[in-house]
């Protein structure tokens, strides 16, 4: 994500650091480096130009001229604009209705259907509403099917009428089931539609009037770039929408999109889509993805996403187990699952300060533990329970049982060994180390 232009920067800031003395003519080479690597995000001429006006302006105003280390206060800077470019703060989703009602829109292929699933899933867990699908894409084929199959997945109820072919009519429907079944928000997912197909963009607008929605989410690939701006101005001119959904960040090395399309259309990002599973949905917190795009990490979304987790009964329980060196096998699946269920391995690891640089070249997918996992199920419940139980003959049936190698099996165990050491040093060192380590505290 962004990994272009966290590179280009970067090589704006080495103007000014590796120079013994700063002068005016610096600051404005290094400048002009960030312009061209907005440029080539797919940022538009005319906002990088602006941005980096307001950059050097307050460069020169905090005297970077005669700063200890200028290169840092240059980042500073660029950080503090970026945020300010992305909208400055997180706006939330707007619930107040009853029920809430949110309208999703966008054009075909943009993710419309799967992001509905994914916010039914992020309001049902996080926020306790009892979120209601409501099938309204009544053109593409298997559109309806592909809902109820995401709706399964996250145990949401969907509304449709496959022999219904007006959507104005559905989602009137789905509203009056959801008052009368107690469902607190309703979230219409809408067929695809291009800005200028006049019959289509005045259909959304007649399902707009006719449910009267709380919030309309613009739903827009972040892959496109700029045509993903040039397309929610056009939407916003005619649906005037609240908010903008972010979909295949992940797959973004550009960034354009995500830069610019508040100070385009002037609405909020809220929410992001980082990954095909349904949890893989984040809300959008400018200077958190600033910090990202200029390599500085994002701790606090990491530790957000760990407190959801852990919860604290079962920290208390894991401690205990620590501290009386009952730590096993059993207790160590149970932490890698937490950890898959936290999202991309890969970029949980970016989100880590210094570490995107070393991660960005390294193949890590979903299966990074899958090896793992396999030599740990190849054990006897006993074995897991006990891990002094794993003498040779042990290991060797366990390496044929998982499709490794002795060494492999070898090497797990005595990382296991390290890390209940560790554990049991945090546990021990100061009494509540371990319980405020997994719950993200200070």
């Amino acid at each position: 994500m962004f990994e272009g232009l966290n590179e280009r920067l970067d090589k704006s800031f080495k103007i000014l650091k590796g120079q013994g003395r700063i002068t005016e003519i610096n600051v404005a080479e290094s400048v002009k480096e960030i312009r061209k690597a907005l440029i080539e995000a797919d940022v538009s001429y005319k906002i990088a130009k602006e941005f980096t006006a307001r950059v050097k302006e307050k460069a020169l105003g905090s005297k970077v001229l005669t700063a200890v280390k200028p290169g840092e206060l240059m980042v500073k800077i660029v950080h503090d604009e970026l945020a300010d470019l992305m909208g400055g703060e997180n706006v939330g989703i707007n619930l107040k209705g009853s029920p809430a009602v949110i309208l999703i829109a966008g054009l075909q292929g943009s993710g419309k259907t799967t992001f509905s699933a994914k916010l039914a899933n992020y309001l049902k867990s996080k926020k306790t509403k009892n979120p209601l699908l409501v099938a309204g894409d009544v053109y593409r084929p298997a559109a309806i099917d592909q809902l109820k199959v995401l709706g399964e997945q996250v145990n949401v109820e969907v509304f449709s009428e496959p022999e219904n072919k007006n959507p104005v009519e559905i989602a009137k429907k789905a509203v009056k089931h959801a008052k009368q079944n107690g469902n607190n928000v309703v979230i219409v997912d809408t067929a695809g539609r291009l800005a200028v197909d006049e019959e289509m963009m005045n259909e959304i607008a007649a399902i707009k009037k006719a449910i009267d929605p709380q919030e309309i989410l613009f739903v827009v690939d972040s892959m496109t770039g700029q045509d993903a701006v040039n397309t929610a101005k056009a939407f916003n001119d005619r649906l005037d929408f609240d908010g903008v959904v972010l979909t295949k960040l992940d797959g973004d090395t550009r960034g354009g999109a995500a830069l610019t399309i508040k100070a385009v259309v002037d609405k909020p990002i809220k929410f992001v889509g980082i990954g095909e599973k349904m949890e893989a949905l984040d809300l959008f917190h400018p200077s958190r993805m600033a910090d990202r795009i200029l390599g500085m990490g994002d701790i606090v979304t990491l530790v957000e996403k760990a407190q959801e987790q852990f919860d604290d009964e079962e920290a208390r329980k894991l401690q205990k187990k620590i501290a009386k060196n009952q730590f096993d096998f059993n207790d160590f699946l149970k932490q890698i699952k937490q950890i898959k269920k936290m999202g991309n391995i890969k970029d949980l690891m970016g989100m880590i300060p210094g570490m995107g640089k070393a991660v960005k070249d390294m193949d890590i997918d979903d299966d990074a533990f899958k090896g793992i996992e396999a030599i740990i199920y190849s054990m006897t419940p006993e074995e897991r329970a006990n891990p002094k139980l794993l003498n040779g003959s042990r290991r060797k049936r366990i390496a044929n049982g998982s499709g490794s190698n002795i060494q492999e099996v070898n090497r797990l165990i005595k990382q296991f060994a390290e890390t209940s050491k560790v554990m049991k040093k945090l546990t021990t060192g100061g009494g509540k180390n371990m319980m405020r380590m997994m719950k993200g505290r200070r």
